[in-house]
């Protein structure tokens, strides 16, 4: 049997299809609070403790030229690249506010620019950020750092590439969704393949360790011959890494969504077909499947943390270093520092307007409590690593984990029953049928998930 008969099942894919969160963190951030007090942050980011753990720093730029109408993101579409100019002195600004609290002994082994579109900016524009944040932080000076930026093909040439590489840079992941172009004319992005063949070599004849690349599957007028001529084309590319991510359809939160015609859209059953199709073509092709959207080549740092047990998860998604503390900058960014997560004014005016006043832009966030912290280690070892040894609870947490989660183990027993799980004495293990639906397993330890709205969530599949 194939790497994919095991991984899909559409009958049990079916059955337990429903929304749910992606995890990126425990509690979501639909239980960010308001009236979040930002004094828990500051006393996080103090804790002498904390001096034992690396930084991760997460830059958010918002700003985008042109509208991808799929897009879910916190963006400022605008072609007025002097907008920039005001949004990089705050983020600077921050930058100062921020290192004021913290260690900055403290290595930075993670650092990413996400989007919107960082290479937005000018490429002095990023050099004026990326010196701000090396004289306030300990960046590496080795590569021994993963330091990471979006790219967007349509915004960067081989100079781009060759400035970011001079700047520390050391991974791009790639926006692309699909090849096809009578797809990305549905979904307003026109992305002709030269370019991101340009860009992809680049990458590798700048020294980049890693390349990732994003596609979409459940967009208008994709069906399965055309969106297997975009994956036969990626694996001609033969990125380090590919996430293939199902669209998600709600323009009642994104109005943006309201500019496709829904009845382009692939039916369910199309949707269904779509996804098998990524699955037997990545891994026919020697891709491991990861985990939720995610592929990557064995030899990838992904792959090898998920074979040695050291896999993360954060709110940029998966990640291969799991003890840091993460600073967020920028619009709608968000912190993890200790027990706390902390997100900034999502909106460019209550954002510049906090940091223009001297402080930091906090708008919410939440201090976890004990159950908090105990359930989010639960759901991030089946989310990344697709085992739980309760053992390792029991030391770390003091408690008997069979009987403290019996009634999730109860309702564990339909999932047991189906091959999406095996349970033992001591252990619960995630079943290659069951990797696939890794957000339902982990949704039955959510002790939020009642209270919350389902339909501020994506489809599970």
């Amino acid at each position: 049997m194939s790497d994919a008969d095991l991984l899909f099942r559409p009958d049990l894919l079916a059955k337990y299809g429903a929304n749910g969160p992606r995890y990126t963190s425990y509690p979501t951030a639909l239980q960010f609070r308001d009236d979040f007090d930002p004094a828990d942050y500051r006393r996080a980011a103090a804790d002498p403790g904390a001096s034992e753990t690396d930084l991760s720093l997460y830059f958010h730029i918002p700003f985008c030229d042109t509208v991808c109408f799929y897009c879910g993101c916190n963006k400022v579409i605008t072609k007025n690249r002097g907008r920039a100019k005001p949004y990089l002195a705050q983020m600077i600004r921050e930058v100062e506010l921020q290192a004021a609290l913290f260690d900055t002994k403290r290595p930075v082994s993670q650092l990413h620019w996400g989007g919107g579109t960082p290479t937005f900016l000018s490429l002095e524009e990023m050099s004026a950020l990326m010196a701000a944040t090396r004289e306030h932080f300990a960046l590496q000076p080795d590569d021994t750092g993963e330091y990471s930026i979006e790219i967007d093909p349509r915004e960067a040439t081989a100079q781009t590439i060759a400035h970011l590489r001079s700047l520390g840079f050391n991974r791009l992941s790639l926006g692309v969704q699909d090849f096809d172009p009578v797809v990305q004319k549905a979904v307003n992005r026109i992305q002709p393949l030269e370019l991101t063949v340009d860009v992809m070599n680049a990458a590798r004849a700048n020294g980049f360790e890693s390349i990732s690349v994003d596609l979409i599957y459940g967009l208008p007028h994709q069906n399965v011959k055309t969106f297997g001529r975009t994956l036969e084309t990626m694996l001609l590319l033969a990125p380090d890494r590919i996430s293939v991510f199902g669209y998600a359809h709600m323009p009642h939160l994104f109005k943006m969504q309201r500019q496709m015609d829904e009845a382009t859209l692939p039916t369910p059953a199309e949707r269904m077909a779509l996804l098998r199709l990524v699955i037997e073509q990545l891994t026919e092709a020697g891709y491991v499947y990861i985990g939720m959207d995610h592929f990557a080549l064995p030899t990838d740092e992904l792959a090898r943390a998920q074979a040695q047990r050291t896999l993360h998860r954060n709110f940029q998604g998966y990640s291969t270093r799991a003890d840091c503390d993460l600073i967020g900058f920028g619009a709608s960014a968000i912190g993890k520092v200790g027990d706390v997560y902390a997100q900034n004014a999502k909106d460019l005016i209550g954002y510049g307007a906090a940091i223009g006043a001297g402080r930091l832009a906090t708008a919410k966030g939440v201090r976890l409590t004990a159950d908090d912290r105990l359930r989010r280690d639960i759901i991030t070892e089946l989310m990344c690593n697709l085992e739980l040894r309760y053992d390792e609870f029991e030391a770390i947490y003091g408690v008997r984990f069979p009987a403290a989660f019996a009634g999730e183990l109860e309702r564990l027993r339909e999932f047991e029953r189906d091959g999406l799980v095996a349970r033992s004495a001591d252990r619960l293990e995630v079943l290659p049928a069951g990797r696939m639906l890794v957000r339902n397993i982990a949704m039955v330890f959510d002790r939020y998930l009642g209270a919350q709205q389902p339909e501020r969530f994506s489809r599970t599949i």
